[in-house]
């Protein structure tokens, strides 16, 4: 049995370069504006004396790719997939997304530091650098860090001038054929400054566990680094409080640094009656350290944390807090679809609401380290995350992958990928790996092995796992044997074989369904199948659809429910993602996922409802499929399917019914999870489910009518008030309806976006992964009735007005309100 206990995680407040924060002890900023940016390898670029004033300017996080254009020459592929069963090598034209990320880019950036001077140090975080990054300050070069999507650190101070200004440049360069989704391009994570003390906690300089927890209390162990000129040994003291999530002094403690502990503090608090973490209930705790040197103060840290403990047992499965349950899980790549890669807190915020309102409980940061915002976020609202490291080893899946930096570089990515996210509460177990080919080398489970012995050394308390899709190489070649938690991608017949065999006694479905679909589109006839593909390069919305490896979300949904010993699954994606647009991948103009559960503007496919159904066991789900308006197919038989929680429903199609039905284990899976009208036929007007309970009475009801011609526009916002802060944003989605307010599904306007107050226009997307149109330019196609145009505040209160316009519809407008952002604490990291 494993048994692993609580984490935290660490808080950053950021404070602008120009507030001085004179008395404070640290101070850290973010690095956000005024940056130069050009693209290409300039000579002489570091320089100080360089010119950039022809250079854009830029915020960032920036990814410098995602204005496109798109074309399917950028980073075409001649390649054999071998992970998508392909026999032969075929040029993939899209699996990277279309847009032009490979080459070298330049930023720079001029800055002081306040009161800078003798017995101070200067630190630089980059959260992310996509990638190959070569860091400058002032000519000299720093430091560099080859993998993009891992968060790294550098001490400037002797680099810095400590009256004057200083002169930051980074050297970023994507290669071609190093990928195989859009990884994105340019500092699209944030960059921070930190200055403390001489004698100071470092980056990450905690690390915080509970190793005991009952009803009565939990015992809080925190160790805390210290640095010091020379590494010398000094008499310091480290005092920390813990408080709730209301701010109240729950535990505190004093403890001396003695010569014996090598510049660590250890420090055990007792935390009475706690507040337990879990996706339901997200509670926070903060541990807040004062370093002094006699009685001067030399370094603040704050910690936050969540108490929380969870098993991993042979036959049992997974418990959290000593309840058993499954992860209801899916996995995200790390762009935001018409934002690109460039992080915003705001954009994961809404996807993860739109998560939890599924009943998603889990996230997979496929397939390497998130940004810390997905990781805090994930914290406060209450998500399980499996952070991953790497989708390649020793072996190649593309030729200027990973592999070329493997042996150097691994451990210590691993070891920053375990020190920055340690403390995290959602971070319940770390993955080594996905699908990599190491699984049939030789050596490939002492790999595995190797990997995970860094991991429990920086971690002990949590599990490690992998995405294996070699089930035979892996059972039979020892490396399932290894991993803590042996995880199986797409192999849901095969899981009670591989249990019997594995020492674990659990399972886990680390990559589930990967059913493809296009939301509105629907084919005939419906039926199932694998690697279906269209002249009009769509998916059907069905979700019948799968690849040749995968399966629908139902045969998955058997055997998590059949099989006590499978913990639990993380499907194929929550989100379509920029790239990989299997099963067109060989066919432009395809160039992003059909694997979404949502669509690459974060609108629901049919299916998100199919996991509501099967995963919020908390609100009632009733989901008709397709829409009703398809002139030209009087008569023709046009199948209806309900996706519901309740047990059985019945359809009427004008007001006659057309049967109950009920679901119920048959030959046919998706009989056990859907309810399926297939015989109906079409006849304009309006199709309605009534649900009912298991004693018959209605729980709920849908109806769907037949569209008359566009008419207006209708707009309809996940937020209207917001901060003025510069950074966050709305999204606004606008769709065609007819006079009556019914959504013309096959409308595709062109529609015109504009934005006035204080807000600006940052980008628009509408969810097909055929279209060619820029993100960034304010007017697009609808698809199937719909687009989502994305607002940004700007750092002054007030109202802003949106208004979106199409040739021969009435116009529509919303009105949000910006307020002014509260003041950001200083805090650590």
């Amino acid at each position: 049995m494993l048994r692993f206990a609580s984490g935290a995680f660490l808080f950053a407040g950021l404070l602008s370069l120009a507030d001085p924060a004179a008395a404070q002890t640290r101070r850290e900023y973010l690095l956000d504006k005024n940056w130069k940016f050009t693209k290409g390898d300039i000579a002489g670029a570091a320089d100080p004396t360089f010119k950039d004033a022809k250079w854009q300017t830029v915020s960032v996080p920036h990814d410098w790719a995602i204005y496109g254009p798109f074309s399917g020459n950028n980073d075409q592929q001649e390649v054999k997939i071998e992970q998508n069963q392909e026999q032969k090598a075929s040029v993939k034209t899209g699996r990277t997304g279309g847009l032009p990320f490979i080459g070298t880019g330049w930023y720079r950036r001029r800055f002081t530091v306040p009161q800078f001077a003798p017995g101070k140090r200067a630190v630089l975080l980059f959260d992310g650098a996509m990638s190959d990054a070569h860091v400058f300050v002032n000519g000299k070069e720093v430091g560099s860090w080859p993998y993009g999507y891992n968060s790294f650190s550098f001490d400037i101070t002797p680099y810095l001038q400590a009256n004057g200004e200083n002169t930051l440049a980074v050297r970023l360069q994507n290669k071609s054929e190093a990928s195989r989704w859009y990884p994105g391009a340019g500092l699209y994570r944030n960059v921070h400054l930190i200055v403390t003390d001489d004698v100071h906690i470092p980056v990450w300089g905690t690390y915080l566990t509970t190793p005991e927890i009952n009803a009565d209390f939990a015992k809080v162990k925190l160790i805390t680094q210290v640095e010091t000129p020379n590494k010398a040994f000094q008499p310091l003291r480290l005092e920390t409080e813990i408080r709730d999530a209301a701010g109240q002094v729950v535990a505190k403690t004093s403890t001396p640094l003695a010569a014996t502990d090598k510049l660590a503090f250890e420090q055990n608090l007792v935390v009475p009656t706690p507040k337990l973490w879990s996706p339901e209930t997200p509670t926070l705790y903060t541990a807040s350290s004062k370093l002094y040197a006699g009685d001067a103060l030399k370094d603040e840290y704050s910690t936050q944390f969540g108490v929380r403990s969870f098993k991993f047992e042979a036959g049992k499965g997974f418990s959290l807090n000593g309840q058993p349950r499954k992860f209801k899980g899916v996995c995200n790549h790390h762009d935001l679809g018409m934002l690109g890669t460039a992080i915003n807190t705001a954009a994961l915020r809404r996807q993860l609401a739109l998560l939890k309102d599924m009943g998603c409980d889990a996230i997979r940061t496929s397939h390497n380290m998130p940004a810390p915002e997905l990781v805090q976020l994930c914290d406060e609202m209450g998500f399980m995350l499996m952070v991953e490291s790497f989708d390649e080893w020793k072996t190649p899946k593309v030729k200027n992958g990973y592999h070329l930096y493997f042996d150097e570089w691994s451990e210590k990515d691993l070891v920053n990928m375990v020190h920055r996210d340690r403390n995290h509460p959602s971070v319940i177990m770390w993955s080594i790996g996905n699908e990599v080919p190491d699984q049939s080398a030789p050596g490939g489970g002492k790999i595995a092995k190797r990997l995970q012995d860094i991991v429990h050394r920086e971690d002990p308390t949590r599990p490690v796992t992998a995405g294996m899709d070699r089930i035979d190489d892996a059972i039979n070649k020892n490396f399932a044997s290894v991993l803590d938690i042996a995880g199986f991608n797409y192999k849901p017949m095969r899981y009670e074989a591989a249990n019997d065999k594995l020492p674990q006694g659990f399972i886990l479905g680390t990559e589930t369904a990967s059913t493809v679909s296009s939301r509105g589109v629907y084919k005939f006839p419906v039926v199932p199948a694998k690697q279906k593909k269209y002249p009009d390069n769509q998916s059907s919305s069905y979700d019948l659809e799968a690849c040749v490896w995968s399966q629908t979300p139902d045969e998955e949904f058997i055997k998590q429910d059949d099989l006590g010993f499978v913990i639990g699954e993380f499907v194929w994606t929550g989100f379509d993602y920029l790239g990989e647009p299997t099963p067109y991948d060989e066919v432009w103009p395809s160039h992003s996922s059909y694997f979404g559960i949502l669509d690459l503007a974060g609108l629901p496919k049919d299916r998100y409802y199919l996991y509501r159904a099967k995963w919020n066991t908390q609100q009632p789900t009733v989901h008709l499929l397709p829409h009703w308006t398809w002139p030209g197919r009087e008569g023709q038989p046009t199948p209806v399917f309900c996706y519901t929680n309740a047990p059985s429903a019945e359809l009427f199609v004008n007001g006659k019914s057309q049967g109950k039905q009920t679901k119920a284990p048959s030959d046919k899976p998706q009989s056990r999870y859907r309810l399926m009208w297939n015989d109906v036929k079409y006849e304009p007007g309006t199709i309605k489910v009534v649900a009912y309970d298991a004693q018959g009475k209605v729980v709920g009801e849908e109806e769907v009518k037949t569209a008359g011609k566009p008419d207006h526009i209708k707009l309809v916002t996940d937020r209207t008030n917001l901060a003025a802060d510069g950074q966050d944003l709305a999204f606004v989605t606008a769709r065609v309806e007819d006079a009556q307010g019914n959504l013309c599904p096959d409308a595709t306007n062109e529609l015109q976006v504009s934005v006035k107050g204080e807000g600006s226009f940052r980008a628009i997307g509408n969810g097909d992964a055929t279209s060619l149109e820029l993100f960034h330019l304010p007017h697009m196609h609808a698809f199937h009735g719909e687009l989502v145009a994305v607002v940004q505040t700007q750092e002054k209160a007030g109202q802003v007005e949106v208004n979106v316009a199409g040739k021969g519809l009435k116009s529509a407008t919303l009105r949000l309100q910006t307020t002014a952002a509260s003041a950001k604490a200083n805090g650590s990291r």
